[in-house]
């Protein structure tokens, strides 16, 4: 998997993505904010996007505002690919602090996160106006002297996969 910056061919591509996921993004709005990164993952250079991710650099911290990938092309580790090479991103510029919000149904998502060393930290009851589902609000936290992911643990319960 090949992970690169957004290039403006790239757009299609992303906003597809995203619709076809239900999510609203207004890319152009994403684009002019100086906080804001955006990854694409393909399978091979020029190939097309096969997801995406978008992260705003906030003081000493890096806010996970959406990870999309192709239905199609689920569960092939680009979402894995993404999420790596953002926490490197974080460690490069000394953040402190990963965060992000997640459907509390999404369990790929949950246990790709929980697989990095993200802790569940909090619940947003009816977050997610489609349909009032909660997120769940999970963290990750690096150690300032060596980047390397600190320990963390749920303060709220969730279900474990099986």
């Amino acid at each position: 998997m090949q992970v690169e910056a957004f290039r403006e061919a790239d757009r299609v591509h992303i906003l597809a993505i995203a619709e076809a996921g239900d999510q609203a993004l207004d890319l152009d709005a994403e684009l002019a904010r100086g906080c804001a990164r955006i990854w694409v993952a393909r399978n091979a250079t020029n190939g097309p996007v096969l997801a995406f991710l978008l992260a705003w650099d906030v003081a000493d911290e890096l806010h996970i505002m959406n990870v999309a990938t192709d239905a199609r092309h689920r569960r092939q580790g680009a979402a894995k690919a993404l999420l790596g090479v953002a926490l490197d991103h974080a460690r490069s510029t000394s953040a402190r602090l990963v965060l992000l919000e997640v459907r509390r149904s999404n369990r790929p998502a949950l246990e790709l996160y929980r697989g990095h060393g993200f802790s569940a930290i909090g619940l947003r009851r009816g977050y997610y106006a489609d349909n009032s589902e909660d997120a769940v609000e999970m963290m990750l936290a690096f150690d300032p002297n060596t980047g390397a992911v600190l320990p963390g643990h749920d303060e709220i319960p969730l279900p474990r996969s099986s």
